[in-house]
């Protein structure tokens, strides 16, 4: 017992070695599609044995048959890899214009075109079934699995528990856990056959086993929801979550902008919405002529994804339904660029800034300190850059001649130090 007390330690120490030097993993941006996992709050460590029999206790309340749960959890020990890739999700990590790099690949472009072409027919019924862009369908395809080719290597119940486990996302893995050991009971899966991203996405569409209850679909006419080996069930899956998450049919998911100089940055902000007119009259203009004709009845927010030195993008409502699916604006660019670029639409024309990555967790949390100390309203010390934060930022560049995008940067953290 004490030896592998010892061990569990030693193992610890070394992840929490990594975690500080910044190790990164990119992989094929598996993830959790279909989910926000809420912030990390680590919980003190039970024993495996507490937390197993705490475990079959909701696994009984749940109707779940004992022989369902053993037979998942056989063999089950925490993964190490599982809480590494929690700690580095490259939404967070890693600076847009690199995620984009990578998302919207040369590659992943060409592989779409085919792909839509090949499936024509499907992507007619689709459209005509649930109203949702083929474009974006395809984008969210070829962003989450690459067409379906990396659905995820890992154990979907194994990784949940680990993360039960482990306390950083116990709320989040326990109601996943008991979700997937339901599609178990229910037989639309093996055990076996069950793999996905450490976050228990699944399938060709990553959905997480609560979207999969929620939404998956039947459209290939064989009996189940079969969105691990059937492209027309996967797809009406997810067009099934955007549509019941508020698709607008028609309108764009947003297009990029000109801002002209001497803007009002304050303006760039998710919670400010002006019609088509009024970004007009502020000298916002479409970088393509027929982008903004189509919806000139909705209304849209300035979306800066690198702060003012960067491009700028008008976004609709759609933009939001895509955040519904992944709550990352990095991946709802991404698959809006995507979307486009499959579509036959240009590259971004606006320049990304130099110095641009993200801050670090605890270089946000230090952020977060300094603007609480200075009296601004920031909400919780989390790390997390929210609505508030976001606003805090923006009143201190304002109060100091800035720019005020509400863009945290190294150079913006480093002012408020030595302020």
């Amino acid at each position: 017992m004490k030896h592998g007390m010892l061990l569990l330690m030693v193992k610890r120490h070394v992840l929490n070695v990594i975690n500080l030097w910044g190790v990164l993993t990119f992989g094929s941006l598996l993830g959790c599609g279909s989910c926000d996992a809420g912030a990390v709050v680590p919980e003190p460590r039970r024993s495996l044995e507490e937390w197993r029999a705490d475990l079959r206790h909701d696994v009984i309340v749940a109707n779940i048959p004992d022989s369902i749960f053993d037979e998942a959890m056989k063999g089950f020990e925490p993964d190490d890899r599982i809480i590494i890739a929690a700690k580095t999700q490259p939404e967070l990590t890693v600076a847009i214009e690199d995620y984009l790099e990578r998302a919207v690949s040369s590659t992943r472009i060409a592989t779409g075109q085919n792909m839509i072409a090949h499936h024509r027919d499907l992507f007619d019924r689709l459209e005509t079934h649930y109203g949702v862009d083929r474009y974006i369908l395809a984008a969210i395809w070829g962003i989450e699995t690459s067409y379906g080719k990396y659905q995820g290597r890992y154990n979907v119940v194994h990784a949940l528990a680990t993360l039960d486990y482990e306390g950083r996302r116990r709320t989040f893995a326990r109601k996943q856990l008991i979700a997937a050991l339901q599609i178990l009971n229910q037989g639309h899966i093996a055990p076996e056959h069950m793999k996905g991203s450490w976050a228990g996405a699944m399938g060709h569409p990553q959905f997480i086993p609560t979207s999969y209850h929620a939404y998956a679909q039947d459209f290939d006419g064989v009996e189940g929801e079969d969105i691990w080996g059937s492209i027309p069930d996967a797809l009406a899956s997810a067009a099934n979550y955007l549509k019941k998450s508020g698709w607008r049919t028609g309108q764009p998911w947003g297009y990029e902008v000109h801002v002209p100089e001497g803007f009002e940055y304050s303006l760039a902000d998710s919670v400010v919405h002006k019609n088509l007119q009024e970004w007009d009259a502020l000298g916002v203009s479409p970088y393509e002529t027929d982008s903004e004709g189509r919806v000139r009845e909705h209304t849209a927010s300035l979306f800066l994804p690198a702060g003012h030195r960067g491009p700028a993008f008008l976004t609709f409502d759609n933009f939001r339904v895509i955040l519904r699916y992944n709550n990352s604006t990095s991946y709802a660019l991404a698959v809006g660029h995507l979307a486009d670029r499959l579509r036959g639409r240009d590259i971004i024309r606006g320049r990304w800034p130099d110095n641009a990555s993200p801050l670090k967790r605890e270089e946000r949390k230090t952020l977060q300190r300094l603007l609480s100390a200075q009296g601004y309203d920031i909400g919780a010390i989390d790390g997390i850059i929210g609505t508030k934060t976001r606003a805090a930022i923006r009143h201190w560049q304002k109060a100091h001649g800035e720019p005020a995008d509400g863009f945290p940067t190294v150079l913006t953290l480093n002012k408020i130090k030595n302020d």
